[in-house]
């Protein structure tokens, strides 16, 4: 899962990415909301992390700008601003949460999972299909009720198509919900993973759209 964390305080920063990569975000980190605004409009994430206080660009006018353009990704605004107009109005903009600082790293782990839930129309914390089933908090997969050990990329690639729920996702769009910033992908790293899932798990279990890229193969009712 990609994430965008806006956030100028280095040292909140850097322990906020650090601590949420642990847990197994992918996370961009950007420190004014000039470039918070820049990449929500031209890159791809599963949701973003937005402080309000950021310098060249309030946050809060990110929000709108973004939200004006058409920009649908979910936002989950974290900020020190704990007035009650603060909170309405930030929702108001577009927020699809509003969490006033400090904030328990695990607590906002489980918001943003919440919230890329909901835009994937999926409420629960557990994916399912074909006998598989993805813990997305728990970072787990077993299949007939076995455990089946995946690597990070794996799980995040298999998380992806899951969430998309049979929709294709091309190659471009897998390598940027599960690379970060620098760093370095081989060009048939997608087509690696993709492999190693189906000979773990079931070789039907993904399906290949020539030229276009992967979906989940749901079998018919």
């Amino acid at each position: 899962m990609r994430i965008l964390l806006a956030e100028d305080d280095p040292l909140l920063g850097d322990g906020l990415r650090a601590g949420l990569r642990q847990l197994g975000f992918q996370v961009d980190w950007v420190r004014d909301g000039s470039a918070a605004e820049r990449e929500l409009r031209e890159h791809s994430h599963d949701a973003a992390v937005l402080d309000l206080g950021l310098p060249m660009k309030d946050g809060m006018d990110v929000l709108a700008a973004v939200r004006a353009q058409g920009v649908r990704t979910p936002v989950l605004v974290l900020t020190a601003r704990d007035a009650v107009p603060d909170r309405i109005r930030g929702l108001d903009s577009g927020a699809d949460d509003y969490v006033v600082k400090p904030v328990d790293l695990h607590e906002l782990a489980a918001r943003l999972r919440a919230l890329v839930r909901r835009a994937h129309g999926q409420p629960e914390e557990q994916l399912t299909v074909q006998g598989v089933v993805l813990d997305v908090a728990k970072r787990q997969v077993s299949i007939d009720g076995q455990s089946v050990t995946l690597s990070t990329r794996e799980f995040d690639v298999l998380h992806a198509l899951m969430l998309a729920d049979g929709r294709v996702l091309s190659r471009e769009q897998l390598e940027q919900r599960i690379y970060g910033w620098g760093q370095e992908v081989e060009s048939n790293a997608v087509e690696v993973h993709i492999h190693h899932l189906r000979r773990k798990l079931r070789p039907e279990l993904i399906q290949t759209v020539r030229g276009i890229g992967y979906a989940i193969s749901r079998p018919a009712e």
